[in-house]
């Protein structure tokens, strides 16, 4: 089982040591690429939260594992096109990356034909480089007042992803920065349901939680390195 328990053990017992004891931490398995069988062993330990990147290779996989994933929360974490958005809501609890006024309205509207509130988080965009999707610090807030006028979409809270280095430490100004924003945002508006903040994966989740994470994105740390050819 590639030692997926023993991975799993070690980094719920690396999140009890570190976090506030007030705070959940959860976790998710991030499966993408990850074969079936990878994911049931991880099920078997206990994880009840994954993650997918991608509608076509999330869909078929889902359906491989039928019952198995009976009260696991499933979680889209990849860029999200509008065009996918009735799959997304279809499928999927909670919808890591909201990040265009026009995206919630899709959303909006699919969940609504689906009479289902679709829980969403909006996506911080705190690298530079233009090929990274998410919505500026400076205009978070008043995104996320926009966002209250779509009755089927509700916003849970922030995810981000920090910039990548080679030092695991050059994320924490990042999650410091979106923690902030994250405590800015639950006491202006003061909505009870604005309670997660996605941050960390892999390479840096212990900052992320030192830094006030409550859901963390792990994948190669719990399965391994990935192989891109095996799904």
């Amino acid at each position: 089982m590639k030692n997926i328990c023993e991975n799993i053990e070690f980094i719920k017992n690396t999140i009890n040591s570190i976090k506030n004891a007030s705070v959940a931490v959860d976790i998710i398995a991030v499966t993408k690429t990850f074969p079936c069988q990878d994911v049931l062993g991880a099920l078997k330990c206990e994880i009840k939260h994954i993650g997918e990147s991608k509608i076509q290779e999330a869909l078929p996989k889902f359906e491989r594992l039928g019952a198995s994933l009976a009260g696991v929360t499933k979680h889209f974490i990849g860029r999200l096109q509008s065009n996918k958005a009735k799959k997304a809501v279809e499928n999927f609890d909670l919808i890591h990356s909201l990040d265009s006024i026009k995206l919630a309205k899709d959303i909006d509207c699919c969940a609504a034909s689906s009479s289902k509130a679709q829980h969403c988080l909006i996506e911080v965009k705190v690298s530079l480089e233009s090929s990274k999707t998410g919505v500026s610090p400076q205009d978070v807030k008043e995104f996320y007042k926009q966002c209250q006028a779509f009755p089927n979409v509700l916003i849970r809270g922030l995810m981000v992803i920090a910039p990548y280095s080679e030092n695991h430490e050059d994320s924490r100004s990042y999650f410091k920065q979106v923690y902030n924003l994250f405590e800015d945002i639950k006491k202006s508006f003061d909505k009870p349901n604005f309670d997660v903040l996605s941050m960390g994966m892999s390479g840096d989740y212990k900052i992320a939680v030192e830094e006030g994470s409550t859901m963390v994105r792990i994948g190669s740390a719990i399965f391994g390195e990935r192989n891109y050819g095996n799904k």
